[in-house]
C-alpha cells in the first residue's frame, strides 16, 4: 500500500524532470532529503556518472547543473501507462531521454530504468521526499544531428512527462521507417526493462 495519495507521488516526480531538463538545481531539495543518497548503473560506455553521490548538493550538481553544463534540449519522459507505488517504492519505472549534446553537435538517446524510494523523517504532510534515488542506464546512442532537426523530429508531438507506451512505440516506428538516419530509433520504441542484477557505474 501507498503512503500518501498517488498525486504527492507523481508531483514529487514531476518536479525533478523540471529541475533536471530545465536546469533548476533549487528544485532538487524539494524532492530528496537532505541525506538522499543516488546510485547508477551503467550498461553503456556512452555516458557517465559517479557511482554514488549523497546529499541534495551533490545530486543537484550531479543531476542537474554538470549535466546542464554538457546537454541541452533535454526531455526525460516516464514511460509508463501507470505510476505504481509500493510501500513507498517505485521498483521500476522505465524512462527516455531525447538531448542535445552541442560540443558534438550530436544527438542522444537514451533509456533505462529508475528505482525510487520514498520517505524520510524530513517529510512532512505536505511533501513525499526520497530518500534513495537509482538510474539504470540500459542504452544511450550518440547520432550527428547538425542542425537539430533529428532531436525536434523526435521531441515534437510526445505527451511530455508522462508517456504511454504505446504513443512512444508509434512516434518511434513512424520516424523510423521514413527517416533513414533514425532507423535506431527502433530499439528505443519499447520501454527498457530492468536490469537484473545491476551493475555499479563506474565515471570516466
Amino acid at each position: 500500500m501507498t503512503t500518501l495519495p498517488l498525486a504527492r507521488y507523481r508531483s514529487a516526480l514531476e518536479t525533478y524532470i523540471d529541475a533536471k531538463d530545465n536546469t533548476r538545481a533549487e528544485r532538487i531539495a524539494e524532492v530528496f532529503a537532505p541525506d538522499a543518497v543516488l546510485t547508477f548503473s551503467l550498461a553503456t560506455s556512452n555516458i557517465a556518472f559517479p557511482a554514488r553521490t549523497m546529499g541534495t548538493a551533490a545530486i543537484a550538481r550531479t543531476l542537474v547543473s554538470d549535466f546542464g553544463a554538457q546537454y541541452a534540449q533535454c526531455r526525460t519522459y516516464y514511460v509508463c501507462d501507470s505510476l505504481a507505488v509500493v510501500e513507498d517504492e517505485i521498483e521500476a519505472l522505465p524512462w527516455l531521454v531525447v538531448m542535445r549534446e552541442p560540443a558534438r553537435q550530436a544527438l542522444r538517446v537514451g533509456h533505462g530504468v529508475y528505482r525510487w524510494t520514498f520517505g524520510s523523517a524530513e517529510a512532512t504532510a505536505e511533501a513525499t521526499l526520497v530518500s534513495a534515488f537509482h538510474i539504470h542506464i540500459a542504452r544511450m546512442d550518440v547520432v550527428p544531428d547538425p542542425d537539430g532537426g533529428l532531436l525536434a523530429a523526435l521531441q515534437e508531438g510526445l505527451s511530455y512527462p508522462w508517456l504511454a507506451p504505446v504513443e512512444l512505440r508509434k512516434h518511434f516506428e513512424a520516424l523510423a521507417g521514413t527517416i533513414p538516419a533514425l532507423g535506431f530509433v527502433r530499439d528505443f520504441a519499447e520501454p527498457a526493462m530492468p536490469a537484473a542484477p545491476f551493475v555499479s557505474s563506474s565515471s570516466a
